[in-house]
């Protein structure tokens, strides 16, 4: 990318100091941080105020999996924003991209999950997907099916209703939630099952929890059980093999709706545009996605809506009955010419079969870093990989929230060119989808090299002893 733009830096951060409220921001160092700015990008690098590049190991937020610059991507969305850059999508009103790009997707989602509810974004996909169960539920005669079952450590979004779906301790400080509808489970995490307890032990136990909150609540209460395929957020957390397809065979079992939530694992970053059914062996009855969508070059979030559902729906019985849900930018004719010249990409270069066949070696690759003393655990499956630090890998015992292992460790990574995410005691990486593998190890070992460079220092202050 040639750029002839030149940035104050020290402008823009007072500006940014001045006026503008990050998300998740530790509001104690609001008023002295001093922002990354990310100014360009290109490829898969991104390049900041003052020139430095780096390679994007985050991919923007799990999303940007075509890759930055595209030229193509950037003539899409203006070909359409000069065509037509918007209309209201409120009742019986369309345009040719949403339609073209909900065939497009109905042709990918697995069993009958044939019907397209467009969003603005991940969080407003799944209060939707959510607020679509309360609204079936209560159309066919069963009102009293209104709680929700979720998990610790899951991350579903940042509305009112998703926040509350969420589980991860971080996000629940000084705010409020809806409690009485909404029950979590322990997360299924093999790294922190029990000593003793083999993997498939550990499956038994956490089917069984779905089952037990089930019979607990009253299977004529629960509406739904909504889980990401891999909790991204919450620490890249894998189940045990078999416990997708096992927790769908128990929400069969008492009429519960299940809700798979791709909006970190659609789009290619496990190899397949959505992973419920070909990697994890899932036909859910709603599907939510967002984030690769449109590869972060445009908000737009989605649900699908299988045929069983949508049909009971939309019969005589049901005229004069609305789905009053919606937003101004459903299904914004910009965001999805984006989301279809996207999935051309994706399908034109095989990023999918790109992602098959490298993400084994991305996976492999950072595993080689367990051999370090702080590094506890290497979890993930291919271009979605999280770290977790310890104090000590006998123990398992986290790295101490004071100690800020995350943003210790991409203090260290940015000035060697790389950004990662970093997460207290973890660090989470999901680069673009066009990764290579020369890119790969530069990623990797610009980690250990980081790793190596915090742990002198925790020793030197005293904190771990080596």
């Amino acid at each position: 990318m040639k750029n002839e733009l030149t940035y104050d830096t020290q402008d823009l951060w007072e500006k940014d100091r001045d006026h503008i409220i990050h998300p998740w921001i530790d509001l104690g160092t609001a008023r002295t941080r001093e922002p990354l700015i990310v100014a360009e990008a290109e490829g898969a690098y991104v390049t900041n105020s003052e020139g430095h590049r780096m390679l994007d190991g985050m991919g923007g937020m799990w999303c940007v999996n075509v890759g930055y610059g595209r030229e193509e991507m950037a003539q899409a969305i203006a070909d359409q924003a000069r065509r037509m850059c918007y209309f209201s999508p409120f009742g019986m009103i369309s345009t040719p991209p949403s339609i073209e790009f909900g065939a497009k997707l109905a042709e990918y989602a697995p069993g009958d999950l044939r019907h397209v509810f467009f969003t603005t974004g991940g969080s407003t996909a799944v209060d939707s997907a959510i607020r679509f169960v309360q609204f079936y539920f209560n159309f066919v005669g069963q009102p009293e099916k209104k709680h929700i079952i979720t998990r610790e450590h899951a991350y579903h979004g940042s509305t009112y209703l998703t926040a509350s779906v969420s589980g991860k301790p971080g996000d629940r400080g000084n705010l409020n939630f809806v409690t009485d509808i909404v029950h979590h489970l322990p997360a299924p995490n093999p790294y922190r099952r029990p000593d003793g307890m083999s993997e498939a032990e550990f499956c038994d136990a956490k089917v069984a929890d779905l089952e037990s909150k089930i019979l607990e609540l009253g299977p004529e209460n629960v509406a739904c059980f909504i889980a990401e395929p891999i909790l991204a957020s919450g620490g890249v957390i894998v189940p045990p093999e078999g416990y997708h397809r096992r927790t769908l065979e128990v929400c069969r079992k008492y009429d519960v709706l299940y809700i798979s939530d791709e909006v970190v694992t659609g789009f290619g970053r496990l190899g397949q545009v959505f992973a419920s059914e070909p990697v994890f062996d899932l036909v859910p009855d709603i599907i939510t996605c967002a984030k690769g969508l449109t590869s972060g070059y445009v908000p737009l979030g989605a649900v699908m809506i299988s045929d069983r559902l949508y049909g009971r729906l939309t019969g005589p019985e049901a005229e004069g009955k609305m789905f009053a849900n919606g937003f101004t930018y459903s299904a914004h004719p910009v965001a999805c010419a984006a989301g279809l010249k996207s999935l051309e990409i994706i399908e034109k270069e095989d990023l999918c079969g790109h992602v098959r066949e490298i993400g084994p070696y991305f996976v492999e690759r950072l595993r080689s870093l367990l051999d370090l003393p702080i590094v506890g655990d290497v979890r993930g499956s291919h271009l979605m990989v999280c770290i977790e630090y310890v104090t000590d890998k006998k123990t398992k015992e986290p790295m101490p929230a004071e100690w800020d292992i995350g943003q210790r460790i991409i203090n260290e990574t940015m000035p060697r060119g790389l950004l990662v995410r970093p997460m207290g005691h973890l660090v989470v990486m999901s680069p673009p989808l066009i990764i290579t593998r020369v890119q790969i190890d530069e990623l990797v070992e610009t980690l250990r090299a980081s790793t190596l460079a915090v742990m002198d220092r925790l020793v030197k202050e005293g904190l771990w002893r080596g």
